[in-house]
């Protein structure tokens, strides 16, 4: 579902990554994993749109989506829920909802039934202000906005960063149905190794502006932790 040809990207004479090439199962949750500073949302940036590559190519199925616009990738198909939520704290949860409704194809006005209902908290808080939530809240809030632009492939970035435990479990739950039910193909970057093996089927591990290992979540063996994941 998403193909990823030798990407490469600096910022001026800093390589952040570099010939980077990832082939991700459809209908699965791949996870790419590495250290900080390895270059992981820097290259969701990259696969969204926001951050243009030095040399590669991104495929959404059989498109060529690496020059297109972060807008038109997201109506071709990609979501980002991006690291920090970036909901809209002085909207309400209903108003920060409709945004998603932006990347839509078939001109619907209103949010769909069936996000509230991965969601259940955010139809009984949907008058309330964004920046009222909490932070596992927002995190549902950033995940279903993102939903309601029905992609084929969603990214996320650190979703689990800041959230405490119960939502961490009910934000697993939801990706494994968008995986499993809905087919949607789930692009996470994570750094909470218990979660990436509890819910991941695929992983990519990142280290020193290479992919160095990948498998299924399965094979991330404690050698590959401490070599490339241990401080």
């Amino acid at each position: 579902m998403l193909e990823i040809q030798n990407l490469s990207f600096s910022y001026g004479a800093a390589q952040v990554f570099d010939n980077i090439s990832m082939s991700i199962p459809e209908s699965r949750v791949t996870c790419i994993i590495g250290r900080n500073g390895v270059g992981k949302t820097t290259l969701l940036m990259n696969i969204m749109g926001a951050l243009r590559p030095d040399s590669g190519t991104v495929y959404l199925g059989d498109v060529d989506v690496t020059h297109l616009a972060p807008d038109a990738r997201a109506r071709a198909g990609l979501g980002l829920v991006p690291q920090g939520r970036r909901i809209f704290p002085q909207l309400t949860v209903e108003e920060n909802l409709r945004i998603g409704l932006e990347a839509r194809q078939d001109g619907l006005t209103e949010v769909p039934e069936e996000v509230y209902a991965l969601f259940p908290v955010l139809k009984t808080m949907s008058g309330r202000m964004g920046g009222n939530l909490s932070g596992g809240q927002q995190q549902q809030l950033a995940i279903a906005r993102s939903l309601i632009g029905r992609p084929k492939v969603l990214l996320l970035d650190e979703p689990t960063e800041g959230i405490q435990p119960n939502i961490i479990q009910e934000i697993g739950n939801v990706l494994g149905r968008l995986a499993n039910e809905l087919k949607i193909t789930v692009v996470m970057v994570e750094q909470y190794l218990a979660f990436v093996q509890d819910i991941g089927h695929h992983f990519y591990l990142m280290d020193r502006r290479k992919v160095v290992a990948e498998g299924p979540t399965s094979e991330l063996s404690s050698e590959l932790i401490h070599r490339h994941l241990r401080v």
